[in-house]
């Protein structure tokens, strides 16, 4: 069972690190902007982080629901497996 659930995690993390690292990218990119200009706007670090992990969510989503698909079905293949 513990090897289940470290799987889980290692797959969460496998989907989300793409998401994350993208992300955290542009917020760097534009943290070093603010800086360089001296503009402290909130809004110009928010709207561009949420416009990159939209488009990574679309670009990256068929990927993140095939894996998921594949382990759900794998767990439910393994379910006898699991009773012993």
């Amino acid at each position: 069972m513990l090897e289940i659930v470290g799987r889980a995690f290692f797959l969460a993390l496998m989907m989300l690190l793409p998401l994350l690292g993208v992300t955290m990218l542009v917020g760097v990119i534009i943290s070093i902007l603010q800086a360089a200009t001296q503009i402290q706007e909130m809004t110009l670090t928010f709207i561009p982080k949420l416009f990159v992990t939209l488009l990574m969510v679309i670009l990256a989503g068929p990927w993140i629901i095939r894996t998921l698909v594949n382990f759900t079905l794998e767990i439910f293949r393994n379910i006898p497996e699991f009773i012993r």
